[in-house]
């Protein structure tokens, strides 16, 4: 809600003879107002008909709610961005997947590193056609496959990552995502990193915290660890980073959001790409509420009775 604004602010001029207006029917909503002020209490009710005490809630109110509701949905409230309906996603994805002795540990079924491969395998059935890159690491870091729009072949190299074919022993994410966000400069094209590990040592996270300040190209975490510290040292590494954290779920509901960072990033760093989402269509709906109440017996036609 921090970048809260209105599309269309000057329709908020409108509340201006809204308020006039309103002041305006308040004041002769009650033909015995000035009555009141000359004629004692007791012999008002007597005096005049049709104005007996009625609620806060008149006509006149559900006019000065229903004219607030309509001025700031023609404003166009609005807080976040989306995709542009017609935008091309053009983005590259480069993916950083962590291969070390821990990766193949089963409390997630059937371990780490072979549940990591299945998820790469249906994010990029989500981006068919997405110019996708591989890098493996541990204490080094490595390219396994570079930019293609082939995902079968993607995914088969990732399916035969080990740690026992890692030349070094360690793990060294910071190289890794170096050499990742390189990858995506050399695209010439907007480009977004998924990082998929199951925790950061307090090395990795200093080398990180070099990474964020260089300007480099956005990156989102999939954690592939349990509940504990390993998990606790990946958040920490990615707040470092500003990056969202998706932990591997048995569904597909880390995929669909892992898809949509990686294709709003795609299309948000393309001139003209993204747009603000109007909210004011949803004021429409309290909006008809209102306007049903002009329905209500006795509100359409106002009775002319009540003179002294």
């Amino acid at each position: 809600m921090t970048e809260f604004h209105f599309l269309r602010p000057w329709w908020l001029l409108a509340v201006v003879p809204a308020g006039v207006l309103a002041w305006r029917l308040w004041a002769t909503e009650d033909a015995g107002r000035a009555w009141r002020k000359i004629v004692a209490p007791h012999l008002l009710p007597h005096l005049l008909t049709g104005h007996e005490e009625r609620g806060w809630f008149r006509p006149v109110t559900a006019l000065l709610i229903g004219w607030l509701l309509g001025t700031v949905a023609l404003a166009g409230p609005t807080w976040e961005r989306e995709p542009a309906p017609f935008a091309e996603d053009t983005a590259v994805l480069v993916i950083v997947v962590k291969v070390t002795p821990s990766m193949k540990s089963e409390d997630v079924q059937p371990n780490r590193l072979a549940r990591a491969t299945e998820k790469m395998r249906d994010l990029l059935k989500l981006r068919p056609g997405t110019q996708t890159a591989l890098f493996a690491y541990a204490g080094s870091a490595h390219r396994v496959m570079p930019l293609t729009s082939d995902a079968g072949i993607v995914t088969a190299f990732a399916a035969e990552l080990s740690p026992d074919v890692m030349p070094v022993e360690g793990a060294s994410a910071g190289a890794a995502l170096t050499a990742a966000d390189e990858t995506v400069k050399k695209s010439g094209r907007a480009g977004w990193v998924l990082w998929i590990a199951d925790g950061a040592s307090p090395d990795e996270q200093k080398a990180l915290e070099k990474y964020s300040t260089e300007g480099r190209a956005p990156v989102s975490v999939l954690a592939v660890a349990g509940e504990g510290p390993e998990l606790e040292s990946l958040r920490q590494a990615a707040s470092v980073l500003d990056a969202p954290v998706v932990r591997v779920s048995p569904d597909d509901a880390d995929v669909q959001r892992l898809g949509r960072n990686t294709r709003f990033s795609a299309v948000s760093e393309q001139a003209g790409g993204a747009r603000w989402k109007d909210f004011g269509y949803w004021l429409v709906f309290p909006l008809a509420l209102v306007a049903l109440l002009s329905f209500r017996r006795g509100w359409m036609v106002r009775s002319t009775g009540g003179e002294a």
